[in-house]
């Protein structure tokens, strides 16, 4: 199953050589145990643009649609086994000893289907076909 690494923070620290380090460290080590599909930082809030639809009219706002005080700050998507796989992952991950990381699992099915997105790891494979449309 798919899941999201979601990482946030408050804006609190500045990243540091080693953290970035530990970061590469952390992307190698998921990609060679096949859990690691992507994932990139994200430019800050004040670039973002925001799309709605309200009443038939398009609303765009620049910048995040989120007032929070912890902002999105990076990505990660994971293949895993399980949701403890995702969590030992996340855990693993050098931004947690500095920010949130929520892992959510990604809906990968429609309409009662199953394999609406094919998996690359084969120990997770199942017998559906991908949904194409």
């Amino acid at each position: 199953m798919r899941y999201l690494l979601i990482i946030s923070h408050d804006g609190s620290f500045a990243p540091t050589g080693a953290l970035v380090k530990g970061i590469g460290a952390w992307i190698r080590s998921m990609e060679r145990r096949g859990i690691r599909i992507s994932g990139n930082p994200l430019r800050p809030p004040s670039d973002a643009t925001t799309v709605r639809i309200r009443g038939g009219k398009a609303l765009i706002a620049r910048g995040p649609f989120s007032r929070s005080r912890e902002k999105i700050c990076a990505y990660e998507l994971t293949e895993c086994a399980s949701r403890e796989e995702a969590v030992g992952a996340a855990l693993r991950h050098p931004m947690a000893r500095a920010a949130t990381i929520e892992v959510r699992p990604v809906w990968t099915e429609r309409a009662g289907q199953r394999g609406f997105a094919e998996t690359r790891r084969p120990d997770l494979r199942g017998d559906a076909e991908p949904i194409t449309e």
